[in-house]
């Protein structure tokens, strides 16, 4: 497997094409502003104007794009990656979406002889960057077992979950995790700057104690500063726990956590905030504080 297309380069998926390439990867690329790409196709990368035309060829073809609005189009829309991809191949959905689209697209791609997985991931830009994602596989082992170099080169930490849309339904758990965390995290920011604390020294002390976390890690010192620079979107963070809060409600399952996050978040989103990263959840605390005399 040498060939890859690749629709979707967007804030992770470029860094995925650029370590796919340092592996020996060849890659042709679909996006759908040329411009964006530019710097992967100078340093090798083979640029398509139609997704119909970039999968041509490809040993296999991966997705990721933004919602599962998105991951329908580029399959199923006539001309696209079910109609013009090569017969055999691997057809990877690393996007974040419902875990029944992925079923559907696994049904309908093994219908029509492709062999489908669905591989969405966590780690976020710098795990993108790093090649140090985890990657959670959705499919059948032995189409798991064929993908694992080409995963290899993305990720460090590759499971296969189970049956298709296992993939899925695991990311949502780390989308459900995520939620619960960062929000503590802000919180928890906000009742020590509320207290007059020094958030740097507050960040040293409980950093490496039973608090600590890949989120406090992550986020705690670019929240203290106001960089709200997005490692992942807002918007799409709340399409994910919105997608998992589906699926729980679907079995009962009351995840009361989850669902206030889900509120805060998205009241930030109506306000204009959806195109900052995670982190911005601080504003929602920020709002709320009340304010000195």
């Amino acid at each position: 497997m040498k060939t890859i297309g690749w629709i979707g380069v967007g804030i992770m998926g470029k860094s995925m094409v650029r370590n796919l390439m340092k592996a020996g990867f060849q890659l042709r690329i679909y996006a759908r502003n040329r411009a964006k790409v530019e710097d992967v196709i100078q340093e090798g990368a083979s640029f398509f104007d139609t997704i119909g035309a970039c999968v041509q060829g490809c040993e296999a073809v991966v997705t990721m794009v933004g919602f599962p609005q998105d991951v329908e189009e580029v399959y199923f829309t006539p001309g696209a990656i079910l109609d013009r991809a090569e017969p055999g191949a691997y057809l990877i959905d690393m996007t974040t979406t419902s875990p029944s689209l992925a079923q559907q697209l696994w049904q309908e791609g093994t219908r029509r002889g492709f062999r489908v997985l669905d591989a969405p991931v966590t780690g976020g830009d710098t795990g993108a960057k790093n090649g140090t994602l985890s990657i959670l596989v959705g499919g059948q082992e032995a189409d798991y077992q064929a993908c694992l170099p080409l995963f290899r080169a993305m990720g460090t930490n590759i499971n296969r979950q189970g049956e298709a849309g296992c993939g899925q339904h695991a990311k949502l758990a780390n989308q459900i995790m995520i939620a619960g965390t960062l929000s503590g995290v802000c919180e928890a920011l906000a009742y020590a700057r509320d207290k007059g604390l020094n958030l740097s020294v507050l960040l040293d002390s409980l950093s490496t104690g039973a608090a600590g976390s890949k989120q406090l890690d992550a986020f705690g010192e670019k929240i203290i500063r106001g960089d709200y620079a997005p490692g992942f979107f807002l918007k799409h963070f709340v399409k994910d726990m919105t997608l998992a809060q589906e699926e729980a409600s679907r079995d009962g399952l009351a995840l009361e956590v989850l669902s206030q996050a889900l509120v805060n978040y998205k009241a930030l989103e109506q306000e204009g905030w959806g195109d900052l990263g995670t982190q911005a959840l601080i504003k929602h605390y920020e709002a709320d504080a009340p304010k000195a005399e």
